[in-house]
């Protein structure tokens, strides 16, 4: 019996947290280095928002990111990401992919939820 609830417990658990993973949503536009962020769903008990960008052209280079905390705002502002985030910067007359990728992470840093979003820069 207790093999039976302890897996029972796993697979709520992990249903909850695909539940989560599948319903949280990011988009974004382009204002400046920094972008606007919209974010939909969010999971309950997210503390902090974990941004990171990445040019699919150029996957290496390090544009970084940063961590914002979360208080159940519906977006985050043009020029929120500062400090160690390196904006978009193809040579010209290139164009190119990039995506953000957000963590939702609870107030221990563990990841509730991951999503996604990609525009072309410059666009």
């Amino acid at each position: 019996m207790r093999r039976f609830r302890l897996a029972a417990s796993i697979l709520i658990a992990t249903l909850l947290v695909s539940r989560n993973a599948e319903a949280f949503s990011v988009s974004f536009r382009w204002c400046g280095a920094s972008p606007e962020f919209q974010l939909r769903d969010v999971p309950k008990g997210t503390a902090t928002l974990d941004f990171h960008m990445q040019d699919l052209m150029v996957p290496t280079y390090p544009h970084g990111g940063g961590k914002v905390p979360y208080r159940g705002e519906a977006s985050i502002p043009c020029g929120t990401l500062q400090g160690s985030y390196r904006g978009p910067s193809p040579p010209p007359p290139q164009i190119h992919t990039y995506r953000w990728t957000v963590k939702a992470l609870d107030a221990s840093g563990k990841p509730l939820a991951t999503a996604a979003s990609e525009q072309k820069f410059p666009q």
